[in-house]
């Protein structure tokens, strides 16, 4: 009987294990989704959140039990939650036409002639014009040793420029699991950058997923400038 019951705790004890490793990790995937989906909404309802309480101060002029009821905790973020989602669609909308272009190149002139701000909103819009076109040429997407060597990052290159000893350096934008919105920025030699062949969406799925969604095989993870000769390649010793 003492043998029976110690090999029954241990077996107890392994499905346990089993399945609360195998309930972990189908959760994981949700959670991201909602860490992600929650960061989105809070943004997006925070931008039309003054507008849709102005709006409801309107009603309630008029109105007061409507506005009493519009005014409720969960209420007033979906309603600017929509309301900023129409909102960015009809500027989509708005940018496709002429009117619409000469509305924003005003604006691009306006916010250039303010100090710092014109730095910040220039850096910023050159960034979300990297993130929407086909990388090609000096843009693209690579792998960075970072943040220590041996370990890889997925950085987008903004830029390339020459360093005072004529050695090419990249600036490499490199964003954060899930949020890519925040992130660092590296100066790298460009011979210690690996190239990829990926598309700027399936760089932004895959670091948004956590590497879960992306393309099936990835590029050579040496770096063309760290690659060790071969042992026909190496000099007598």
């Amino acid at each position: 009987m003492p043998e029976t019951r110690g090999t029954a705790v241990p077996a107890v004890d392994l499905h346990i294990k089993r399945y609360l490793i195998t309930g972990l990790l189908a959760f994981i995937p949700v959670w991201i989704t909602w860490v992600v989906f929650k960061f989105v909404f809070t943004l997006l309802a925070g931008v039309g959140a003054p507008l849709v309480t102005g709006i409801i101060e309107l009603i309630g002029l008029g109105a007061p039990r409507l506005a009493e009821t519009l005014q409720r905790d969960w209420v007033v973020p979906i309603l600017a939650f929509v309301l900023t989602i129409v909102a960015l669609y009809l500027l989509g909308w708005l940018s496709t036409r002429v009117l619409g272009r000469r509305i924003l190149s005003t604006v691009d002139k306006l916010f250039g002639r303010i100090p710092l701000v014109h730095t910040i909103y220039g850096g910023v819009k050159k960034l979300m014009t990297l993130m929407r076109n086909k990388p090609g040429g000096t843009q693209r997407v690579v792998l960075i040793d970072f943040p220590g060597p041996g370990l890889k990052a997925i950085g987008f290159v903004t830029r390339t420029f020459i360093d005072a000893s004529g050695q090419e350096i990249a600036a490499v934008y490199v964003p954060t699991t899930p949020n890519p919105t925040g992130g660092y920025l590296e100066l790298v030699p460009t011979d210690r950058l690996t190239s990829t062949d990926w598309s700027m969406d399936q760089a932004m799925a895959f670091i948004v997923s956590g590497g879960a969604v992306g393309p099936e095989q990835l590029p050579p993870i040496e770096a063309k400038g760290s690659r060790q000769p071969a042992p026909h390649e190496r000099a007598p010793s």
